[in-house]
């Protein structure tokens, strides 16, 4: 099969009047998700600190991200037969009421509930919004509007930091949950007038078992993965039984429905395939920066909210920039170049935080941060921009969901696995300690810990930490190798 879908390059799939209105939605809706993580990731160590939850430290930022996942092929699926607007009005409604309901947790396990609310709700807003802008831009220029797509990360990763920081020191950390309503009813708002939909009306099968099984199957293996430190090994293989069982029985039924959820004949297609592995690779690393670094730079370093959240901020700044070249080269070039650009970045970086100790100058993590931040820049516009253009616009809503499955797959597995990592390596080298580690990260509680144990706590989360850096590093390694596979040639305006 051809790696690229050969379609008219002259025109869109569907032509609006305003376009540019439509753009700004998308951007608009885009930014949703992304200023939601950021902003969280540097308010995360007060929030679990406050709640005492640091033992949920895993769950707190895996589960909005696995319900985000195992949502979107539904949503692109249902996207493709109902169309985008009205199947992104039911998910943005479901992402604002969760994540109103947020502000208002008062225990970690209450958080992580309205967590997944939101997170259900978001699998619709970023996909959809990637698969309106490739259904009115050509080929040729999705790759440079999908840059600009990219870049609201990077803006949210200036905005969100910083915006933290400040509502969490001078307000409340609730109100952090808030920043998006009004964003998403612009949005909603916006769509509704300037993205005028016909839907052509057809016979069709919702595969919900498909869903079903997908659930079930990363859910178990992600509960073995986050509670392997505290569960029975018999419970630990029973999960991992279920959840590999589940997946099977996707597989199979996969192959054998009329309209699957998840279509397995996509990835048998070379540079979505591709596309997908080192999207969840890439994403997996970045996690890194989002929850483990602003825990590191204040538990281990010392430092404040507002300086974990100039680290964090340093990988938005650059990915915003990294997008924007990506997304214009790519055109001149290959994808293969830009997504092995993205992949040395990623290298490096993962290689700058393995070198962290707790009397670094914040310009070390910053500069590692920065570097990984350039590496999602270049892949993720890459990664999207070849999935969408090697299908046709009746698959593209699920091409794209598939690409966005992957990634959120890797961000949900990368937050379970470094999360378990630092509980387990602190509570095999000080055990019992994990309530003392709330205190560690809150700037007024540290400084009432005795010195002695405020230097073992600090020297069992550096050793924690670093564990953690190192799978990160590995896991950038293979992303590496897989963008290398990519055919040598094949550009947004190069079928072969």
């Amino acid at each position: 099969m051809a790696d690229q879908a050969v379609v008219d390059q002259a025109r869109p799939a569907v032509v609006v009047p305003r376009r540019g209105m439509v753009l700004a939605a998308a951007l608009m809706a885009t930014f949703m998700p992304a200023v939601e993580s950021t902003i969280v990731a540097t308010a995360m160590p007060t929030i679990v600190a406050d709640l005492d939850g640091f033992s949920l430290f895993s769950w707190i930022f895996a589960t909005p991200l696995l319900t985000f996942a195992v949502t979107v092929p539904l949503y692109g699926r249902l996207a493709d037969v109902y169309g985008r607007r009205r199947i992104f009005f039911i998910g943005t409604g479901i992402f604002l009421v969760g994540t109103t309901l947020c502000g208002f947790a008062r225990s970690a396990v209450v958080l992580i509930l309205f967590r997944a609310i939101q997170g259900c709700g978001s699998g619709a807003i970023q996909p959809i919004a990637a698969t309106i802008l490739g259904d009115i831009y050509t080929p040729s220029e999705r790759a440079r509007v999908q840059g600009w797509s990219s870049s609201v990360f990077g803006v949210a990763a200036v905005v969100g930091p910083a915006l933290g920081a400040f509502l969490v020191v001078h307000v409340h950390w609730s109100v952090v949950f808030w920043v998006n309503l009004p964003v998403g009813l612009a949005a909603i708002a916006m769509f509704w007038v300037f993205l005028p939909e016909k839907v052509e009306k057809r016979p069709h099968r919702i595969d919900y078992l498909g869903g079903f099984l997908l659930v079930v199957g990363v859910g178990a293996l992600m509960l073995a993965l986050v509670q392997a430190a505290t569960l029975e090994r018999t419970a630990i293989l029973a999960l991992v039984a279920l959840g590999l069982a589940a997946l099977a029985a996707l597989v199979t039924h996969e192959l054998r429905t009329p309209e699957p959820m998840f279509p397995i004949a996509l990835w048998r297609r070379r540079v979505i395939g591709l596309s997908n592995l080192a999207g969840f690779g890439a994403s997996a690393t970045m996690v890194a920066v989002t929850a483990v670094l602003p825990a590191y730079v204040q538990g281990v370093m010392g430092r404040s909210p507002g300086t974990a959240g100039f680290v964090v901020g340093a990988a938005s700044v650059s990915w915003m920039f990294a997008a924007i070249i990506a997304g214009r080269l790519m055109v001149r070039t290959s994808y293969r170049l830009t997504a092995a650009i993205g992949g040395v970045a990623l290298v490096a970086g993962a290689a700058v935080l393995l070198t962290l100790d707790a009397g670094s100058s914040p310009l070390r993590p910053a500069a590692g941060a920065f570097l990984i931040g350039i590496a999602m820049g270049f892949c993720n516009t890459t990664f999207l921009v070849a999935v969408q253009a090697a299908v046709g616009r009746g698959e593209r809503g699920i091409a794209t969901g598939s690409q966005m499955f992957t990634r959120m797959i890797g961000q949900a597995v990368g937050a379970a696995l470094l999360g378990a990592m630092l509980n387990w390596g602190i509570e095999r080298r000080l055990p019992g300690a994990g309530g003392q580690v709330n205190k560690l990260l809150r700037p007024a509680l540290r400084s009432t810990l005795p010195p002695g144990q405020l230097a073992r706590l600090d020297h069992a989360f550096a050793l924690a930490a670093h564990e953690a850096f190192f799978v990160v590093l590995l896991v950038a390694l293979a992303t590496f190798a897989l963008t290398l596979a990519f055919p040598r040639r094949l550009s947004p305006i190069r079928l072969r």
